[in-house]
């Protein structure tokens, strides 16, 4: 019988792989840690609010056969904002109690953007792909440093078991990633000439990948997506037309900054290529572990998406909501731009 430890157990996948796990045969105790109190609620589940950063991490470890790193510092209370730092820093104290206790398998949660959104990415992504964030974009690059401190360490502890899961855009119903619900923000902006396609991860085959991987027998790094894609003109069909606003890649990008700046929208530095150019993933190496997807790009879509009011339009209906919603962005980028202008002018 093996005990697990689960940083960030009170998020939405940390939920599903606490619940998940606390269910599995084999498991006799997991460790939900994490800062808030809000946590799942199983007899195997053993509740423990700490800080990663502050708090002595080795009594709670002590006796552990596997840790499960899903904490992260970025989320809506933040939007990111300074939150690289300390997510950093509580990865290398997670890492170093492990080491403390003699913890031999770990898991952390990458993300599939660290490859980078570029015009010459193939599709599919594979896992021997060099990644490549996009420079401004704090998130991809805190997540590379991350994954660089988890290398280190299963240099230093060769005989340890180190997996790195790199999602897809995750959601379900009621719950979005801060990736998720970033991106969502951006595409009101049409920016520039491509309309890539876009794959979208259920929470509950994430969680599925998470406790495949806390098993044992699997190394490396492993993308975590549906099987292939949609293009993105089907996922605006899924969710119901909306207006949007096209304007030249170099400008979205401006006003994406200037609206985070001043907490309009969570539309964070760097961003904007993520919605302009593909970073498709394969799932290859994952499905041949024997991981399956529940859940098609669509169905993930469908279920984490509420419907807008737009969807059981008709189609005279939806032309003037459009015809509005034009006026109203139209009205609001004018805005944003005039406020933009001036503030370069400065």
């Amino acid at each position: 019988m093996e005990t697990l430890i689960v940083t960030g157990a009170a998020g939405s996948i940390g939920t599903r792989v606490c619940k998940t796990l606390a269910e599995t045969d084999g498991i006799s105790a997991v460790l939900a840690i994490d800062t808030r109190p809000e946590m799942p609620n199983h007899r195997r589940v053993y509740h423990h609010q700490l800080d990663l950063q502050i708090d002595d991490l080795k009594p709670v470890f002590e006796g552990a056969h596997c840790l499960i790193h899903l904490a992260t510092s970025f989320g809506p209370s933040s939007d990111g904002i300074d939150a690289g730092g300390a997510e950093i820093d509580a990865t290398r104290r997670v890492f170093e109690a492990a080491s403390a206790v003699g913890i031999q398998r770990i898991v952390i949660l990458s993300s599939a953007m660290v490859y980078g959104a570029w015009d010459h990415n193939p599709i599919p992504i594979t896992e021997e792909t060099q990644i490549e964030p996009n420079p401004d974009f704090s998130f991809a690059s805190v997540k590379t440093e991350i994954e660089n401190i988890a290398k280190e360490w299963n240099l230093n502890h060769p005989t340890a078991e180190v997996v790195i899961l790199r999602p897809a855009t995750a959601l379900a119903k009621g719950q979005i990633s801060w990736v998720a619900r970033s991106l969502k923000a951006s595409a009101i902006i049409d920016a520039g000439d491509n309309d890539p396609p876009v794959q979208f991860l259920h929470l509950d085959d994430l969680a599925a990948a998470v406790s495949l991987a806390s098993r044992g027998g699997l190394s490396g790094i492993y993308n975590v997506a549906p099987d292939g894609y949609i293009e993105a003109e089907v996922c605006r069909e899924l969710s119901g037309k909306f207006p949007r606003l096209r304007l030249k890649e170099e400008m979205a990008d401006r006003l994406g900054r200037f609206s985070w700046r001043h907490r309009i929208a969570p539309t964070p530095p760097g961003l904007t290529p993520y919605t302009v150019h593909p970073w498709i993933v394969s799932n290859e190496r994952l499905r041949a572990a024997g991981w399956e997807p529940e859940y098609t790009n669509a169905e993930a879509y469908i279920d984490g998406t509420p419907a807008k009011p737009w969807s059981n339009m008709n189609a005279k209906q939806r032309q003037r909501a459009s015809l509005a919603g034009a006026i109203i962005l139209g009205g609001l980028a004018t805005y944003l731009l005039s406020r933009l202008m001036r503030k370069l002018r400065e």
